[in-house]
């Protein structure tokens, strides 16, 4: 961002949420996440860099980083708003769904057997969500 650019202000953000589809909030809400991993990420290394070297600059970037990931954890919040408060939709993200117990993937217990149905299937080019 250059630095005459500000930053899409949480209400503009928050409306513009009323438009996306659920899977375009999921996508939203996970692109945040990741970007957020990384500015942590980014973050500890410029805090061991900026100590080791007494750097202002690394502190004023430390600063806005920090800024920066408020504002995503908000945007984070404001999207599950949407989904479960203003929607009525359960709150099913896929970071959530890949992990069970820990970091292990979901897995069946071999236990459950699976049942069909003719009626049940999908063509694949019906729309609607997915989750």
């Amino acid at each position: 961002m250059s630095a005459d650019a500000a930053p899409i202000t949480f209400a503009r953000f928050s409306k513009a949420l009323e438009d996306l589809s659920v899977e375009s909030l999921y996508a939203k809400y996970s692109e945040l996440t990741n970007q957020l991993t990384h500015l942590e990420s980014s973050n500890k290394q410029l805090e061991e860099f900026a100590r080791e070297h007494d750097d202002k600059d690394c502190y004023e970037a430390l600063m806005e980083n920090k800024q920066v990931m408020k504002r995503f954890e908000e945007r984070k919040e404001a999207i599950k708003h949407e989904v479960r408060d203003v929607r009525g939709l359960p709150w099913k993200p896929k970071e959530d769904e890949d992990k069970v117990n820990g970091s292990a993937p979901a897995a069946t217990n071999g236990a459950a057997t699976e049942e069909t149905n003719a009626a049940g299937v999908q063509d694949e080019g019906e729309d609607g969500v997915y989750l």
